[in-house]
């Protein structure tokens, strides 16, 4: 199995997604990467820009919804969409660099990131988080 990835995951009325990593930092990562890929997120040609994006939170849970749902609000409010993701997490503490672009267009949008059966937990192979999307 890959060290770091996505898999979407049968769920009755939402859509739910599997994410594994090596660390806190990766799982974020694939996590919006999977995401995005859930939406079928399509992306104009046109040079973007980064944001600057500081977040903290109690736990990882809360801070993992909270990047995701920010993901979403700029893509809703600014049309723009995020193609990588560099963050950093020390503690409840998270700063990113959002590096995106105007988006073409969107094929299945996310209304938001849910609480819903979420856990961030520790695996043999690293960390592993299951996610609800609201749609």
């Amino acid at each position: 199995m890959n060290k770091a990835g996505f898999e979407e995951l049968q769920h009755t009325a939402d859509w739910a997604l599997r994410v594994w990593a090596p660390d806190r930092a990766e799982l974020f990562r694939q996590a919006a990467l999977g995401m995005n890929t859930l939406m079928g997120l399509n992306f104009e040609e046109e040079a973007g820009g980064r944001v600057d994006l500081h977040l903290t939170a109690e736990d990882d849970e809360s801070l993992l919804v909270s990047f995701l749902n920010e993901i979403l609000f700029y893509l809703e409010i600014d049309r723009i969409g995020f193609e990588d993701f560099p963050l950093k997490l020390n503690g409840n503490r998270l700063d990113a660099e959002l590096w995106g672009k105007p988006i073409r267009s969107i094929e299945k949008p996310i209304k938001a990131v849910t609480f819903h059966n979420l856990v961030v937990e520790r695996g043999a192979d690293g960390l592993e988080a299951r996610l609800v999307f609201d749609v």
